[in-house]
């Protein structure tokens, strides 16, 4: 009888450098708003995913960029989450991951967060709404579209 042992990692191995790595050789999508770039990188998240209880989970990173002359502040979000049968849901909060950052004039501000869906495929994106501290000017960002893809889905291109 075969037993499941626990073995060290190998020589090297470092678990967040790892992760750094995936997340490196994933898609990278891009929208820009004026001065401000926003970039998405996905992947999925096998460990968290139960397909057979109908549950696809993934991490997303996104990096907005200001590359405008002054400060400004991201307040709220939209997002319009598309599953793979065109089921949407729209979902809104008060900035993002707990934070309503300033981000300064050439700076960038840098999260992760995740979506899961009923469906091993889909696709996500929406609006930043932002405001110029100094000037209190509102405007919107847009959040590019991006795709959820999942190894229990056909290949598809999107």
């Amino acid at each position: 009888m075969a037993q499941n042992k626990s073995y060290p990692p190998p020589p090297g191995h470092d678990p967040d450098s790892a992760l750094a790595n995936a997340i490196d050789n994933t898609p990278c999508y891009e929208a820009r708003t004026g001065d401000v770039r926003v970039l998405v990188q996905t992947f999925w998240l096998d460990d968290q995913s139960e397909p057979e209880e109908r549950r696809f989970v993934w991490a997303y990173r996104i990096r907005v960029e200001n590359h405008g002359d002054s400060a400004i502040q991201l307040l709220r979000r939209s997002w319009r989450i598309v599953d793979g049968q065109g089921r949407i849901e729209h979902v809104q909060g008060d900035g993002v991951v707990g934070e309503q950052p300033v981000i300064d004039a050439d700076g960038c501000f840098e999260y992760m967060s995740g979506a899961a869906l009923e469906t091993p495929t889909g696709f996500m994106g929406g609006t930043y709404h932002m405001v110029q501290p100094g000037t209190r000017e509102h405007f919107d960002v847009n959040i590019p579209t991006f795709s959820l893809d999942s190894p229990h889905h056909p290949a598809i291109f999107h």
